[in-house]
């Protein structure tokens, strides 16, 4: 599949979005992660059938969407109606289109918010590496119980401010571990060999994150409770905090449940139960100071939450298939693409009058 470029006005914003394929193909939406954009998705497109009808956002603060703010108090609400608003903005979809929804990490939380809000339009859900319906850091077990009243050690407040420094310089070097290149090789994937010729493309497209309070990575706000910080009201990493996204319940109580398809890799340092982005799993480690131990602030067990989470949905009526891809990280959809579009085109076929 080729991809073009339209900017849409949609939600309030103006909007840029990635199409392939006709479109009155069988509809597709991809929401990309953190720190990217829907040029993520463009190494997935070469390999599509031009059957589909691909829609791929950059979601607002990413690529050449509007730096719109994020209210972080809404949790990912803000970037799931954007995304919604898409839905029926001419010229995207068919009318009435029920997509497959595919998500990347923080993208599968906005998928996830989608189908709460919308359920009728979502006729199928693919997590990639998502991150757990009780959000990003500051839990305890597979029930998302807070380790502390204010979810201390969450939020923006846990950001390197290398890394966002150098993002905002638009840094394009290997120089250090906290340079977006670095990064990339590192956590985006387990070998950097699979990001291959695309590499220069997904740096791009990390450099276009927009930087700030508004944006990535946003406000912090001083907690009593180690490591002194919590999520504040403004920003992409407090939308992700538990205190504002917290959709597990609501989830499971949705009165249309498509079919899920959660894709994973088994060596993902982002999304996991031992991540190197959990504060509470670097102070067990010894590298951030002052952890006061697994009884009161153990590792969250994001893999489990999400595998319990999906345990209740599946018992409430839903269906769900969890695919753990070995010796992958953090983007399937980079490191191992046959097998992620066979998934993807197994729950397309699923829904292929949607």
């Amino acid at each position: 599949m080729r991809s073009a470029r339209l900017t849409v006005q949609a939600n309030g914003i103006t909007q840029a979005v990635r199409v392939a394929g006709p479109p009155d193909g069988v509809p597709v939406l991809l929401v990309h992660g953190n720190v990217s954009s829907s040029a993520f998705w463009e190494p997935l497109l070469a390999r599509l059938p031009d059957t589909l009808r691909v829609v791929a956002p950059d979601l607002r603060g990413y690529g050449e969407t509007d730096t719109a703010p994020v209210d972080a108090t809404r949790g990912l609400d803000d970037f799931a109606d954007d995304v919604a608003a898409l839905l029926d903005a001419p010229g995207l979809f068919r009318p009435g289109a029920r997509p497959v929804v595919a998500g990347h990490s923080l993208g599968g939380g906005v998928a996830m918010r989608l189908l709460v809000d919308h359920p009728e339009r979502v006729a199928g859900l693919l997590l990639e590496a998502p991150v757990s319906p009780y959000g990003f850091g500051g839990t305890r077990d597979l029930d998302g119980t807070p380790t502390t009243p204010d979810f201390a050690g969450t939020g923006a407040g846990g950001a390197n401010p290398d890394f966002v420094a150098r993002l905002a310089a638009g840094d394009r070097s290997a120089d250090g571990p906290t340079s977006p290149r670095a990064v990339l090789r590192a956590a985006y994937v387990a070998d950097p060999a699979s990001l291959g010729d695309d590499e220069a493309l997904l740096l791009e497209s990390m450099l276009t994150t927009a930087t700030g309070d508004d944006n990535y990575p946003g406000t912090a706000v001083a907690s009593p409770h180690w490591p002194g910080t919590a999520a504040g009201p403004r920003g992409v990493l407090n939308a992700l905090a538990p205190a504002h996204f917290r959709l597990a319940d609501e989830l499971v109580a949705a009165p249309v449940k498509p079919p899920v398809t959660w894709v994973r890799g088994d060596a993902d340092v982002i999304v996991s139960d031992t991540s190197l982005f959990d504060l509470a799993y670097l102070g067990q480690l010894g590298v951030v100071p002052g952890w006061p131990g697994p009884q009161e602030c153990p590792p969250q067990p994001m893999v489990g939450q999400t595998r319990a989470v999906l345990d209740r949905y599946a018992a409430a009526g839903g269906t769900y298939r969890e695919v753990v891809l070995p010796g992958c990280g953090h983007s399937p959809h980079l490191e191992r693409p046959a097998e992620f579009v066979a998934e993807l085109l197994a729950l397309v076929g699923e829904n292929a009058t949607g």
